[in-house]
């Protein structure tokens, strides 16, 4: 069983632990034990010989008589109490100031670190960006080799200048033969309209003609009558009356 902690254990019973100290007290107890060395792992702890030491040669200093020799024992051994015990300390001093050093170091280390992150962050961008820029120069690039596929595979200009030219040279001749193809239409109406109008009037000629010994057969058959009523009327009273 530890000083410092008992387990009471059963059967059918929760295990319980016993500190002599609350665990949050351990770290300061510990800290406290290293800077006044009072726990060593063998003999007598250093602070509490030096008490020792410091008790006799204060007993030797307030003795009365010839002790010379013995205070002179008792202050050299406790002079030496002290540099021994000063000797840790210095031991400890060093390593706190290298461990401050270090811990300095690593400070300026965690700096570069942080710095050299942001400036890692940075070039990511940008070469995030770069990238974004490469993408669209390929693209640009991969068009203009599409582009220029499709020129390629077009006659020189030489020869499309000349189809050109000839289909100008065709176009001015259609357009010359449309013309007078126009011309010749327009006169054609003309000359229908003409022949028509020549048709028209001889219809109407022919109708006249037609129409005139009729006219004249009538108007003597009208006359005739006129002219036998004319005759058989008084004539034919006095025919009656006789």
């Amino acid at each position: 069983m530890s000083a410092k902690a008992r387990k009471v254990t059963g059967r059918g019973e929760q295990t319980v632990a016993h500190y002599a100290f609350h665990p949050l007290e351990d770290d300061a107890i510990i800290k406290h034990r290293l800077l006044t060395r009072t726990t060593t792992t063998r003999g007598e702890p250093p602070l509490k010989k030096l008490q020792k030491k410091f008790v006799a040669f204060a007993h030797e200093v307030e003795k009365d008589g010839d002790n010379a020799e013995d205070l002179e024992k008792a202050y050299k051994v406790f002079l030496q109490e002290i540099i021994t015990f000063e000797l840790p300390l210095l031991k400890s001093k060093a390593v706190v100031d290298a461990n401050l050093r270090e811990k300095e170091s690593f400070n300026e280390l965690q700096t570069e670190i942080q710095r050299q992150i942001v400036q890692a962050q940075a070039d990511i961008e940008d070469l995030k960006k770069q990238l974004e820029l490469s993408k669209i120069e390929r693209q640009h690039k991969e068009e203009c080799e599409v582009i220029r596929k499709l020129i390629a595979s077009q006659p020189p200009r030489s020869e499309t200048q000349k189809l050109i030219s000839d289909l100008e040279t065709e176009i001015a001749a259609l357009e010359a033969e449309n013309l007078s193809c126009a011309k010749t239409l327009d006169l054609r109406k003309k000359q229908l309209t003409l022949l028509l109008h020549v048709v028209d009037e001889l219809q109407n000629t022919i109708e006249d003609e037609q129409k005139s010994p009729v006219d004249e057969l009538q108007a003597a058959i009208e006359e005739h009558k006129m002219n036998v009523e004319e005759d058989s009327g008084p004539g034919s009273e006095a025919m009656a009356v006789d």
